[in-house]
């Protein structure tokens, strides 16, 4: 694997050599609206994170990480 840090960004890029599926990758750049393959590739990795950190938040709900949305007083109190 050829990695080479790059520091003209202004957070941490390394730079890598991979095989990519061009029908997936041309498939994922009409559904982002990107124009190429670097922003293709950046855009759905952050949409994959973003996915992974609401699949966290709605997970909070179904192991009782709110418990004060079943508390008619909070709730009342909230909408006042």
């Amino acid at each position: 694997m050829y990695r080479k840090r790059l520091r003209v960004y202004s957070r941490c890029v390394t730079k890598r050599l991979i095989d990519v599926d061009d029908a997936l990758l041309q498939t994922a750049r009409e559904a982002l609206g990107s124009s190429t393959m670097k922003d293709t590739v950046n855009e759905a990795l952050r949409a994959v994170s973003d996915l992974a950190r609401r699949r966290e938040h709605v997970g909070r709900f179904h192991t009782d990480g709110l418990p004060d949305l079943r508390d008619p007083q909070v709730m009342d109190a909230a909408w006042r």
